[in-house]
């Protein structure tokens, strides 16, 4: 059944012709730049970080907008500020045709950014196919180097598959490629300059990030957790004159320069939160609106959508919600005295959207 209204899906220069909006805050005065967007909530592997637990709940399939309907939202939210679309999952590329999707998105001449974060085991069936479709940007989760300690990561043997899909997006010309590794105390905490350089010999910035309390993190515990500090230490150890980069960005990464140019950032939002620099919100794949990664509920927008509400009371709706936002879910979390599980696996299994691999990271 398709439920998209020929309302809904606007030409190029129809959306040319759209008066632009005065410029959208929130309530602690945060503009709306990025929209994270999952288009799956399956995943092809098993991150002990992310999906810990042996079985899962799935979004039913019925109810995952398809790209037009993805289109016609994220059209409301280019009119109320948004730039930069990041495509997430689960696992995005697990999504059929996504090529197809990013080519849709491409038309939209308010859509400065369009990224896509994956781990990495199609990227080298599909890296060039998105980036002939418009990607601008690819960034691969690489928590290790060593095969074996990657099986036992995931919990599946696709170590092989990410290196090589790292390199088909190096060959296939994405200029700014980035790969994510989350560091966890006693388990991959040892390998930092060796994910540096693997980084730096295939032209990628690596940025290291803390293990977070969000969403399915079951596992979690704060004595898991790698800071930021820890991780400057060690590179201030190894590497004489790390310096950070000065820079007017609202990107989660702090940045930061070896003598020889190399840059690296951290991703440090369970110990040093940007909460108050946070423009960024994310859509599930089955429409669901979350202001925060912490937040425990959502807006329906595929409801609004689909009861055939015009592009202009979509505007309308998401710049009414965004400018009553005032989440600061992980500055919140810092203040917590006795900081356990964020959520719990009976919680987990009633609402699947409260899962990091809904709503994407």
């Amino acid at each position: 059944m398709v439920y998209a209204d020929s309302r809904m899906i606007r030409e190029p220069a129809e959306l040319k012709s759209m008066p632009i909006r005065e410029a959208l805050t929130d309530k602690l005065g945060r503009p709306q730049r990025s929209l994270r967007v999952s288009v799956t909530d399956r995943c092809n592997i098993r991150c002990r970080y992310c999906m810990p637990e042996e079985h899962y709940v799935w979004l039913p399939r019925e109810e995952l907008l398809n790209f037009e309907e993805l289109t016609s939202l994220i059209d409301a939210f280019t009119f109320n500020g948004v730039e930069d679309i990041h495509l997430t999952g689960g696992e995005p590329l697990l999504r059929p045709n996504l090529a197809t999707f990013v080519k849709m998105l491409s038309t939209n001449p308010r859509i400065r950014d369009i990224a896509l974060t994956t781990n990495g085991v199609l990227l080298a069936k599909h890296a060039t196919e998105l980036r002939d479709a418009g990607l601008h940007r690819v960034t691969v989760s690489l928590d290790t180097l060593q095969p074996d300690r990657f099986a036992a990561l995931s919990r599946r043997d696709n170590h092989a598959d990410v290196l090589a899909g790292i390199e088909s997006a190096r060959r296939a010309g994405f200029q700014n490629l980035k790969i994510n590794a989350v560091v966890i105390r006693g388990v991959n905490d040892d390998e930092l300059s060796d994910l540096l350089e693997v980084g730096r010999g295939v032209g990628a910035e690596v940025r290291f990030i803390e293990y977070m309390d969000v969403g399915g993190a079951t596992d979690w515990s704060p004595t898991k957790v790698f800071s930021r500090a820890e991780i400057l230490k060690c590179f201030g150890e190894q590497y004489e004159g790390v310096k950070p980069l000065v820079e007017n960005s609202s990107s989660p990464a702090e940045r930061f320069k070896l003598p020889d140019g190399t840059v690296f950032g951290i991703i440090a939002s369970t110990t040093t939160p940007f909460c108050k620099n946070c423009d960024r919100s994310r859509l599930t794949a089955d429409g669901l609106w979350y202001l925060c990664l912490y937040a425990k509920s959502g807006f329906d927008l595929r409801k609004i959508l689909r009861d055939g509400a015009a592009t202009e009371d979509l505007i309308s709706y998401v710049a009414s919600v965004w400018r009553e936002r005032e989440d600061r879910g992980a500055e919140l979390r810092t203040f917590e005295k006795s900081r356990g599980t964020f959520i719990g696996i009976e919680q987990l299994r009633q609402d699947p959207h409260l899962e990091m691999h809904t709503r994407g990271g």
